[in-house]
C-alpha cells in the first residue's frame, strides 16, 4: 500500500464574499446608502449617537462576552477621553482649553482613556462576578461626584461646552453626512477589530480564562495580565467613542458620565446581546429610538420604567438579548451568518 492511499482530501478554499457572510454585505450596503434615504436628523441623532453609544457597549461586550468581566465603569472611559478633548483642545467655558490641534488631543485623549482602563481593570481583575460590579460601580460612581465638585480641573457641574468637530480635507466633521460617514469608520473598524480579536491567539485566550481561570494559571498563562490588556483594549474603543460623543454633543459634564448612563449601557449590551459584537450595536439601536419617541408618548416621567419593563421582557423572553430572538426565528440555512466557525469561514 502506497502513501497515495493516505493522502487527505484538500479543502476548499471559500472567498472572502463567502468569508464574509451575506447578513455582512446586505448590512454594509444599508448603511452606505442610508444618508441618501435618511434626513439629517436620522443621521446624526439616530445613526450617529447609536454608533457612538454602540461602540461604548461594544468594550463592555468585550469584557463581559468574551472575558467574563461586568463592568459599569465604561461610560466613565468614554468620559475621560471626551473631558481630554475639552482640556486640551478649545472649548467655550474660558477654562482650560489649551487649544491643542484635533491630531493630538484626539489620540492623548483616546490612550489616557485606554490607560485609567487598564488601572480600573487591574483593581477590578482581583474580584469576580458581583463584586465586579460592584467595584468598577463604585470608581463610575467615585468618577462622576469628584468631577462635578472639582472645578479647578473639570470645571464642576456645568462641565465644558463649545467643543467643537475637527474641520480637515475640506470638510467639518460635525455636519450630518460627514459625522455620520465618520462613526460609522470608527464603528465598523472596532466591530472588525473585535470580531477578529475574538479568533486571535490572545481572544481564544481570554476565553478560556473566562471558563477557566485555575486551569489556565496552572498551565502557565498570566491570567491577570490577559485581562488586564482587555481592559486597554476595551478602553481604546470607548475612548474612540468618547471623542465621538464630546464632538457630538459639543459638551461634556458630570451628568455624562454619571450613574444612570452607565447603568444605561449595560442595558444596552444586555438588549443587543452579549454573545456577538453585533449586539451592543443592535440595542444601541433600539435604546436610542425609545429615547427619542418613546419619551413623547409615556413622558418623561415614565420612560425609564418603560425602558426597565422592557428590559425585564427581553430578559425573561430571550437571556441572550435581540440576538437570542434572531436565532430561534431566522432560517436553519443562515444559523452560521453571524458567528465565526473554528475552520475560519463565517463571521
Amino acid at each position: 500500500m502506497t502513501l497515495a492511499n493516505f493522502t487527505q482530501p484538500q479543502t476548499t478554499r471559500k472567498s472572502w464574499l463567502e468569508r464574509l457572510g451575506i447578513g455582512h454585505i446586505l448590512l454594509g450596503l444599508f448603511l452606505i446608502i442610508y444618508p441618501l434615504i435618511a434626513s439629517d436628523f436620522f443621521l446624526t441623532t439616530i445613526g450617529g449617537y447609536s454608533m457612538i453609544l454602540g461602540m461604548i457597549a461594544l468594550s463592555l461586550m468585550l469584557l463581559a462576552g468574551y472575558g467574563g468581566m461586568v463592568s459599569l465603569a465604561q461610560i466613565t472611559i468614554a468620559g475621560i477621553a471626551a473631558y481630554v478633548i475639552a482640556i486640551f483642545g478649545e472649548n467655550n467655558s474660558n477654562v482650560h482649553g489649551f487649544g491643542w490641534p484635533w491630531w493630538i488631543a484626539a489620540p492623548l485623549g483616546i490612550f489616557l482613556a485606554a490607560l485609567f482602563s487598564a488601572i480600573f481593570g487591574w483593581i477590578a481583575v482581583r474580584t469576580e462576578g458581583i463584586y465586579t460590579i460592584m467595584i468598577t460601580l463604585a470608581i463610575a460612581t467615585a468618577a462622576f461626584y469628584f468631577a462635578q465638585q472639582n472645578y479647578t480641573l473639570f470645571n464642576g457641574f456645568p462641565g465644558y461646552s463649545g467643543l467643537r468637530a475637527p474641520e480637515a480635507f475640506g470638510l467639518y466633521w460635525r455636519e450630518p453626512v460627514p459625522f455620520y460617514y465618520l462613526c460609522l469608520a470608527f464603528a465598523v473598524l472596532a466591530y472588525a477589530a473585535v470580531l477578529y480579536g475574538a479568533r486571535s491567539t490572545f481572544g481564544l485566550t481570554l476565553q478560556a480564562i473566562r471558563d477557566n481561570p485555575r486551569r489556565m494559571r496552572a498551565i502557565g498563562y498570566d491570567v491577570t495580565a490577559h485581562k488586564v490588556f482587555a481592559w486597554f483594549i476595551a478602553g481604546i474603543i470607548a475612548g474612540t467613542a468618547g471623542v465621538l460623543l464630546a464632538w457630538f454633543n459639543g459638551r461634556i459634564s458630570p451628568g455624562t458620565i454619571s450613574v444612570g448612563p452607565a447603568i444605561n449601557i449595560l442595558i444596552i449590551a444586555i438588549i443587543g446581546g452579549l454573545r456577538h459584537p453585533i449586539g451592543p450595536f443592535l440595542g444601541a439601536v433600539v435604546v436610542v429610538l425609545m429615547q427619542t419617541f418613546a419619551i413623547d408618548i409615556v413622558g418623561a416621567e415614565r420612560f425609564n420604567t418603560l425602558i426597565g419593563l422592557f428590559f425585564l421582557v427581553i430578559v425573561f423572553v430571550s437571556p441572550d438579548g435581540i440576538l437570542g430572538l434572531w436565532e430561534r426565528f431566522k432560517p436553519s440555512s443562515d444559523r452560521d451568518s453571524w458567528h465565526s466557525r473554528p475552520d475560519g469561514t463565517g463571521v
